[in-house]
């Protein structure tokens, strides 16, 4: 589990996010804290991964919190800045001082939520590996996707592709035809093809072929490389 802390003195939008977290998976909510010195004390105490960090509060501002961590060595702590300044200076100071994600509030849980997966994904993966080759590298962290990833081809929709992504995500490993998607997405057959095609084109669907009870063949496809941040430039 990612250990989080989440420092905002306005205990409402504190809640909020203690909410949003406790919706997405892999995310243990160490504590909460509404200034420096409480934020300090739990660092200091508790092993943190992640703080979840808001800029404007009383006393020293969060952005102090985060320069200060990222001058002690000792303290491997990643930062999602969670906060209502949008100003480019806090943007650029936050990003320097290596800053994961930026949320500006008011923010829908689905940013959230994209924040924290690409978070964990990311997370994961790191802990995982010894090494990657540069290809790995610009895809799985840096989320440099391949210039065919771009744009979608003619006559595709993001919506629909987003749809189709989900339930295609829901089935994990499982094996899936282009029949079984078109009935839980509601959209014909032949514009589900088009999209299965699209995304065996580029490579995050795995094709094979069986054979129906009359010998009729049937291709079934498997998710090899997709997840929930994939396409999220696109969503």
């Amino acid at each position: 589990m990612i250990k989080v802390l989440i420092l905002d003195d306005d205990p409402m939008v504190a809640e909020f996010n203690r909410r949003y977290l406790n919706e997405v998976e892999g995310f243990e909510l160490v504590a909460i804290a509404k200034s420096f010195n409480e934020a300090m004390a739990v660092i200091k105490t508790e092993n943190i991964d992640l703080l979840l960090l808001d800029i404007y509060m009383a006393g020293k501002s969060g952005l102090e919190l985060l320069q200060h961590i990222r001058k002690n060595d000792k303290w491997k702590i990643d930062v999602i800045l969670v906060t209502a300044a949008d100003d480019v200076d806090s943007i650029q100071t936050a990003l320097r001082y290596g800053a994961v994600d930026y949320i500006i509030k008011p923010f829908e849980f689905e940013r959230f939520n994209q924040a924290l997966t690409t978070y964990r994904e990311k997370n994961h993966l790191l802990k995982k590996l010894n090494s990657f080759n540069q290809e790995e590298l610009d895809r799985k962290i840096l989320q440099q996707k391949e210039s065919k990833h771009a744009s979608l081809p003619k006559g595709l929709t993001t919506n629909t592709l987003q749809v189709i992504v989900d339930v295609i995500l829901s089935k994990g490993e499982e094996p899936f035809s282009t029949d079984e998607i078109a009935e839980q997405v509601q959209v014909s057959r032949v514009s589900v093809r088009k999209y299965i095609k699209y995304l065996k084109e580029i490579g995050i669907l795995g094709e094979r072929m069986t054979y129906g009870a009359i010998g009729r063949p049937v291709y079934l496809y498997v998710n090899k490389d997709l997840t929930k941040s994939t396409f999220q430039s696109f969503f």
